[in-house]
């Protein structure tokens, strides 16, 4: 039965997918810059399968290759595959899985594999030319690890020997121009193959110097505005006066949220573990103290929990909960 594969109209990336499939069939290299909510983690991969891309396009009697789609955390990868499995209406594994530190969820015939970035560099090790894909998403670039700079670095080297490799990098708008010049290529002269052609002769479609060249054509920039849902900032400066502590600030920012607020839950943002403990802790008592507040559910979050504790966050539930995530 084939794929039936479908872009909700409400996710700002739907309106432009035309847009990004043609910059994908016609570019080895796109950026896709969008703010969060605006639905570019899950709807890419799908985009690439409607494009011909991944193992469920491939030619009868080929094992053909994966859409590669990395996250900087395990728990990203975990859920963005269960998302996108779910609006495919297919058993998570089946056409979509992933692979994070001891746990792979990918069957046999699978198109997309979900995976940390640190998964797909130990790869490289095994695969030097990655050629387990045909597709690589490489999403929120912008946070600039290591594990996403050195791929970032590594996947432009092969370029030249993977013509059929398309690479889509997905960014926050403040850094779309530089991403863009890492991979400019070559302004194509008459005759020269197009990118993702393998061009005639031997000549390296990367040959013309360096990326700082001027006859080098930076990579195309596909913005996408717009999120799903709208977004109130509050400032709150530095009281001079008092003497200031996080985890104080923390329960100052939960009381106003949860007095002021229409419902829903509270994620707060923190630099590490150590930092998510002690505002759990902190969070906990504080709440105790508050007939209003007390019904409150704390739940941490941060990469060295078991998965199945991890998996909590998504648990149905019917109070309100207070996620401390890095």
């Amino acid at each position: 039965m084939p794929l039936q594969i479908t872009f909700p109209e409400q996710l700002p990336v739907s309106s432009r997918r035309d847009e990004i499939m043609e910059a994908m069939d016609r570019h080895q290299v796109i950026i896709v810059c969008g703010e969060t909510g605006s639905g570019k983690t899950t709807q890419l991969p799908k985009i690439a399968l409607a494009l011909g891309r991944g193992r469920v396009n491939a030619p009868e009697g080929t094992k053909g290759q994966l859409i590669g789609h990395t996250q900087p955390r395990r728990i990203a990868a975990s859920s963005v595959a269960k998302r996108i499995a779910e609006e495919l209406k297919t058993p998570l594994g089946e056409v979509v899985g992933y692979k994070v530190r001891f746990q792979d969820t990918l069957q046999k015939g699978a198109s997309v594999k979900l995976m940390t970035d640190g998964i797909l560099l130990a790869e490289t090790q095994t695969d030097p030319l990655l050629k387990a894909y045909d597709t690589l998403i490489i999403d929120e670039a912008h946070e600039r690890s290591l594990n996403i700079d050195f791929l970032l670095g590594y996947i432009r080297q092969i370029l030249p020997k993977r013509p059929d490799l398309k690479v889509v990098v997905t960014s926050a708008t403040i850094d779309a121009e530089r991403f863009a010049k890492h991979f400019a290529q070559p302004r194509r002269a008459p005759g020269r193959p197009k990118a993702g052609e393998a061009p005639s002769g031997g000549s390296d479609p990367h040959a013309m110097g360096e990326r700082g060249g001027d006859d080098l054509v930076p990579a195309p920039v596909i913005m996408v505005s717009g999120r799903t849902y709208p977004v109130e900032m509050r400032y709150k400066p530095f009281e001079e006066k008092k003497d200031f502590d996080l985890n104080d600030a923390i329960a100052d920012g939960v009381d106003e949220l949860w007095v002021g607020g229409k419902g829903g839950d509270i994620l707060i943002f923190l630099p590490g573990e150590r930092e998510i403990r002690e505002a759990a802790d902190h969070l906990r008592k504080h709440l105790q103290h508050s007939p209003v507040l007390r019904s409150a559910e704390v739940l941490p979050l941060f990469s060295r929990l078991s998965q199945a504790e991890q998996d909590r966050i998504f648990d149905g539930h019917t109070g309100r909960r207070i996620v401390l995530a890095t």
